[in-house]
Parts: C-alpha cells; sequence; structure tokens
C-alpha cells in the first residue's frame, strides 16, 4: 500500500494495534475490535470474503457502521450454504466474471490434465475388504433401524466399539486412496517433465504431504509452519532454490506467486471452491505464460466422485 499509493496504513494484528485512516486488519482482529473502531471508517474492503459468513467473522461485519461496503472473492460459495448471508453483511453482487472469461486476459492462459492412476493389487485388495467392514456395518444397523445415517455412527463412535471399528475402516480406507503408491510415480514422471521449472503439490491429508517431501526432499508446507518458515519456503521455490513445494491446504488462498506455473493437484477435497483456489495459484500472469495443472486420480475409488465435484469449477 505505500509503494502503490505513499499511504502508511494501519495495521491490526500479528502483535500489531496502529490505526490509521486507511488500515489493513484480519478477520480475527476484526472481530476483536470492531466493536470501539467500528464508527471510524467510511467503507470497509472485505478480501477472501467467503469466510465473513462464520459465526464470529460476520459479527465484525454487523458491528462495523460503514456505509460503504466491498466484498472480493473468486470463490463465495461455501459448503454450509452460508454465501447467503453475503447479501446482508455487504450487498448485492455488483460484479462477477467466470474463470474462463479471464483467461488470457486478467488471469493467465492454462491447461488442465487429468491423470488417472490405480491401486496395486495389495492396496486393491486391503481397500475392497475395508469397503466390506463398512457395508455390512451399515447393512446390519440399518435392518434395525432404517434412519440410521452416517452421522449417526460417528456420534456413537465415542461408544460403540462397532461403530468405532467402521469408522476406523473408514479412515484407513480413505487413506489408501490419498496414497496410493503410483500417485507417487507419476509425480516422479512430472518432475522430470518440468525439470527446471518451479512445482506447487497439492495434497489432501498432511501425511501425503510428508510421503511426498520425504520421498522427493522437496519442503513440506502445513498450517503448523510459521509465518517466517514459510516465507522463506515460498522465496526459495520463487529463487530456485527449491524445485518444488508440498502443502496440504495452506497455499490454497492468501498467496502470490506469479512465477509458478506449475501446479499438480495429488489429492483434496470435493470442494469446488479449493480446486478453484488451487488453479489461482498458476493464473498470475507473469512473463512465463501459460500456466498447466494436473490433477492425478485414483480410479474405482472414491477419489473419482471428488474430482468430478470439482471439475465444475476447474473445467472451461
Amino acid at each position: 500500500i505505500l509503494l502503490r499509493t505513499g499511504i502508511d496504513a494501519g495495521i491490526l494484528g500479528d502483535g500489531v494495534y496502529r490505526v490509521s485512516p486507511l488500515t489493513v486488519t484480519t478477520y480475527d482482529s476484526a472481530f476483536l475490535h470492531m466493536a470501539r473502531l467500528g464508527n471510524q471508517f467510511a467503507l470497509i474492503v472485505f478480501d477472501e470474503c467467503h469466510h465473513l459468513p462464520g459465526p464470529a467473522r460476520q459479527d465484525a461485519a454487523r458491528m462495523c457502521a460503514a456505509p460503504y461496503r466491498l466484498g472480493l472473492t473468486a470463490t463465495p460459495y461455501r459448503g454450509d450454504g452460508r454465501q447467503v448471508l453475503l447479501q446482508e453483511l455487504i450487498g448485492p453482487i455488483c460484479y462477477q466474471q467466470k474463470l474462463d472469461e479471464a483467461r488470457g486476459d486478467t488471469l493467465a492462459n492454462y491447461d488442465l490434465h487429468r491423470i488417472p492412476v490405480y491401486l496395486s493389487d495389495a492396496e486393491r485388495q486391503r481397500y475392497d475388504e475395508l469397503s466390506r467392514t463398512i457395508q455390512q456395518y451399515m447393512f446390519q444397523r440399518r435392518q434395525e433401524d432404517a434412519s440410521f445415517t452416517w452421522q449417526k455412527l460417528c456420534q456413537e463412535s465415542g461408544r460403540d466399539p462397532a461403530s468405532r471399528l467402521a469408522l476406523k475402516a473408514f479412515h484407513a480406507k480413505s487413506a489408501i486412496e490419498d496414497r496410493a503408491e503410483e500417485k507417487l510415480r507419476v509425480l516422479e514422471d512430472l518432475f522430470r517433465l518440468h525439470v527446471g521449472e518451479p512445482c506447487l503439490i497439492f495434497t489432501g491429508t498432511n501425511a501425503m504431504a510428508r510421503d511426498i517431501s520425504r520421498r522427493f526432499l522437496i519442503p513440506c508446507l502445513l498450517s503448523h509452519c510459521g509465518k517466517r518458515e514459510r516465507l522463506d519456503i515460498l522465496s526459495g521455490l520463487e529463487e530456485g532454490r527449491y524445485p518444488a513445494v508440498v502443502a496440504n491446504r495452506v497455499l490454497d488462498e492468501g498467496v502470490d506467486l506469479p512465477d509458478v506455473k506449475v501446479a499438480i493437484v495429488i489429492g483434496g477435497s470435493s470442494s469446488p471452491r479449493q480446486a478453484t483456489q488451487r488453479l489461482g495459484r498458476i493464473l498470475r500472469r507473469s512473463r512465463f505464460g501459460r500456466g498447466v495443472l494436473y490433477e492425478v486420480v485414483t480410479r474405482q475409488t472414491k477419489d473419482v466422485a471428488r474430482s468430478r465435484q470439482r471439475r465444475a469449477s476447474m473445467d472451461p
């Protein structure tokens, strides 16, 4: 802000409390301080405003008396449906642009490639065994109670050994999908294909992120990493000290890496919002031109259904 406007902006957050006519704050700090600062600003801008409808964060918007409000987001929709609150907290949508409309203009051009992989024989055998364990338990319970749901199973797992066993089987099954050995072999091939180009790898779990970090000796960024460590690793990626960086969710948003044009999605949720955010890491316009995103999907598993749901936001 200082470089662009010449204004020394105030800061709320990260241990700093300095208020000025133009002040930057995190959502959490805004919630803590808005009761006494809410009448001091005429305009409030909510970056990544899809976070605003959270139970505590929306109170910050309500406590602010600013008559002019602007929300910015590439992914307004939430899994809990609370995006409807944005109309009340900020106002109606005044401008909207689809991802494909911004290609080659606001954003860099990009290519999407989906790479199917298969479980090994041993992984498939174990995966099917775990599936049968879950199916048999759910069948037995629904024979007793037709309204029995997965949510009820999770609630009972703390006190019922059979429910707990089924839940453990589900987590073990998910781990096989997420950490399939063939994914690592494909990743090795992609590294060879893009040698000399910085790469971002996104995973669905911390465990897979650590697997990749150990296998290929690249830095791993997880939510517990400190700010200084995170900045050092990302600058190392851009400067060429690190050929690639692997992360679970910590790089999904709030990171600007215009020189990184290769992203590889090894795993993740079914959320279209997460998919758009990850694609956005390689869409900053720069001298390096087109971006490319690879999505590695384990066939004949739930990984396929999650990928299909993500495609709604990723396909041109």
